[in-house]
């Protein structure tokens, strides 16, 4: 595929199988997370499906880099990105992947820290990665946001992710609407239930083989990025086939 993509949170979960789907394809893949350690050994696995042509000695051929970025920082964000341009250029795909959930918990009983770490994580985070990932990215270019189906209705004792996730969705759209003219597609990844280690945070017991496989996400978002650049999908909603949970 040839392509340059920047996937946040890819140490693990729905992030990791993306880059590791687009590895394969034999993109260049920045991956990021706050784990330094996780992070390279997932990019060390990413590497070895890299195709075979692919070596250290091909300048021209894909690489996998991991960079360590805090996406609610945004000194971090900018670092990250600077380092991309230098490197490669351009980018060609941004996947806004990094994201997190919340304790159970009703409204009044909602401190002030889990609030700020949904809304800072997926909402500002959102806004700091692709406002400084647009600056070099050209027609034919493709943002993935991952929001979940959150996005679109409400869970009861997760005001603050369903907040987050909401304005992360109005963002979207607007992002959309702005780049249209640029020829940039701007994707809503809003998986349902997904077989991620997430659940173990708030649904430890949770009936796993109901849930969407992450690779079933990933190959959605390769759907995605490959269609032709006169093409626009707005929406990608995955349901899980074992029914609501």
């Amino acid at each position: 595929m040839g392509k340059v993509a920047v996937v946040t949170g890819a140490s693990r979960g729905i992030g990791f199988a993306i880059a590791r789907t687009f590895a394969a394809e034999g993109c260049s893949v920045v991956i990021t997370g706050r784990d330094g350690a996780k992070l390279a050994r997932s990019a060390a696995e990413l590497r070895r499906l890299l195709p075979k042509q692919t070596s250290a000695h091909d300048k021209g051929g894909a690489q996998i880099v991991a960079e360590v970025c805090d996406v609610r920082d945004a000194d971090s964000v900018a670092a990250l990105f600077a380092m991309v341009k230098q490197r490669f250029g351009r980018l060609d795909v941004l996947v806004n992947n990094a994201g997190t959930a919340q304790p159970a918990v009703a409204i009044e009983q909602t401190s002030l820290e889990v609030w700020r770490a949904a809304i800072d994580t997926n909402l500002t985070g959102l806004f700091l990665c692709t406002r400084a990932a647009l600056p070099f990215m050209q027609a034919g270019a493709t943002i993935i946001n991952n929001l979940s189906v959150a996005a679109r209705t409400v869970f009861p004792n997760f005001a603050a992710y369903n907040a987050s996730k909401h304005g992360a969705l109005g963002f979207t759209l607007s992002l959309r609407d702005e780049l249209i003219p640029r020829g940039i597609r701007v994707v809503a990844l809003m998986p349902g239930a997904t077989d991620t280690d997430l659940w173990r945070q708030f649904w430890p017991d949770a009936p796993r083989e109901r849930m969407i496989d992450v690779e079933s996400i990933a190959q959605a978002v390769l759907y995605a990025v490959l269609l032709p650049p006169n093409t626009n999908l707005t929406e990608l909603v995955l349901a899980p086939t074992g029914g609501a949970l």
